[in-house]
């Protein structure tokens, strides 16, 4: 790779990236800890709700007050210091701004800034992988448009994900699966935030009140899961299988003897899918050697020769040789984000983007709930979401999981029932909710 040269080079060109950032969560805040020590980028304009958070936000990853201390962008391009600020739309609008980060995690606002960035010629880092999830083919299409780039984020792991899988298919093998490993049993799909405590407190250090339990439970329930693979099936042509992800608990050992078709002994209904691999056995013990934060691709050749080596050089294949996997055993999240802002802005190249729609995630209910009571979304009381065929998605107008968040049921869903679009009271005047629409309207032609 030579993207450290090129940063270098914009350096001493006294051109460096110039970043506008909207949201300063905790990925945000990796990538801004290390943003102030790559030679090359500079966050221009850093928006979130709260400036006063986000200030203090960097100040815990090592921002000095001056780095922070600008009251314009003007001056902030004049200095190298940072603007902060409660208003992403100004800062993305500025014609000096070059790529926009967006780390909001709100799939409505998430749209509603990457679209914004296309309208001004701004390439975009998509960290909201629920907006992706959402719509990300019509971004994709959109940015390709506009002449820029739009693509996930390095670091995260669809992007990891997307990675294996060109770095596969750019050396002749045929991907016969790609995804992640995580902490699963299936009583978690129906985890709330008031129980979630109790599963990641045994294994997280991480003091209770510094926690966004409903985000946490959002990777607890199975949702963020469906997301992040449905981001990887529509940016590498991979396809979900028919009942979304089963969960198998596999060290890394066994992936390429358990991820194979079930034709050939393994637990896969086709080739070509994605699946997320459980570090606990379905009693609750932990699996040795497990995958849990990594990613994987399991690959074939039709070379008998090229087979043969996944055995001989002590590659992770299966017992005949046929398939073998390539695993990564953890992800940097926000600390490697630098790599998408310097790929979208020196390369024009995404690190992984949607270019067709083969998955979705829909919402389902967690419990039995009535006429009336109002959805809160990913990682809450209510759903957990599924990842599904697309194409069955639009068939029972699923409601996506990026549709679920404060809004109104208007009938009674049972428990374990997909919801679907006539099931809310949905606000047409919602970003998401119109972007929604058009996408279906788009693949329903």
């Amino acid at each position: 790779m030579n993207l450290f040269p090129m940063l270098t080079a914009r350096a001493e060109a006294g051109r460096p990236i110039r970043i506008a950032q909207a949201g300063a969560g905790k990925f945000g805040t990796m990538f801004l800890a290390q943003a102030r020590l790559t030679m090359g980028l500079h966050v221009a304009g850093l928006a979130d709700l709260d400036p006063g958070r986000a200030r203090q936000r960097l100040a815990e990853a090592g921002w000095e007050a001056e780095r922070m201390s600008a009251t314009s962008l003007d001056q902030a391009m004049a200095s190298g210091a940072t603007f902060v600020t409660n208003d992403a739309e100004a800062i993305i609008r500025d014609p000096r701004i070059e790529v926009v980060v967006e780390a909001t995690g709100d799939p409505a606002t998430g749209v509603r800034l990457a679209r914004l960035a296309f309208a001004h010629g701004k390439s975009v880092v998509m960290v909201n992988v629920e907006a992706d999830a959402l719509v990300g083919p019509l971004l994709a299409e959109e940015a390709r448009r506009a002449g820029v780039v739009y693509s996930l984020a390095w670091g995260d792991q669809p992007a990891l994900i997307a990675e294996h899988v060109d770095w596969a298919r750019a050396c002749g093998f045929a991907v016969i699966a790609a995804g992640k490993g995580t902490r699963y049993l299936p009583s978690y799909h129906a985890s709330t935030p008031e129980t979630v405590w109790d599963i990641i407190r045994g294994y997280l250090k991480v003091e209770k009140h510094k926690v966004n339990l409903q985000m946490f439970n959002s990777f607890i329930d199975g949702t963020k899961s469906a997301i992040e693979m449905t981001a990887v099936c529509n940016a590498c042509d991979l396809q979900p299988q028919a009942g979304g992800l089963t969960f198998p608990p596999a060290s890394r050992f066994e992936l390429a003897e358990l991820l194979k078709p079930k034709s050939e002994g393994g637990l896969l209904e086709a080739t070509g899918v994605t699946e997320v691999v459980s570090s606990l056995y379905r009693d609750g013990r932990d699996v040795p050697h497990h995958l849990a934060m990594g990613t994987y691709v399991v690959v074939t050749s039709e070379s008998d020769y090229a087979r043969r080596c996944f055995s001989e050089y002590a590659m992770l294949a299966d017992k005949s040789g046929t398939y073998a996997a390539l695993y990564r055993p953890t992800h940097m999240i926000g600390l490697e984000l630098g790599i998408s802002v310097a790929s979208v802005a020196l390369r024009r190249e995404p690190t992984g983007t949607a270019r067709v729609w083969n998955s979705d995630v829909a919402a389902v209910a967690k419990r039995a709930l009535k006429s009336g009571e109002m959805l809160d979304g990913e990682g809450g009381f209510t759903v957990w979401g599924r990842q599904m065929p697309a194409a069955a998605s639009r068939a029972v107008r699923a409601l996506p999981i990026g549709l679920a968040h404060r809004v109104r049921l208007v009938r009674d869903v049972e428990q374990g029932a997909v919801l679907t679009i006539d099931d809310v009271a949905l606000d047409a005047g919602n970003a998401a909710v119109a972007a929604r629409a058009e996408l279906v309207a788009r693949y329903a032609r």
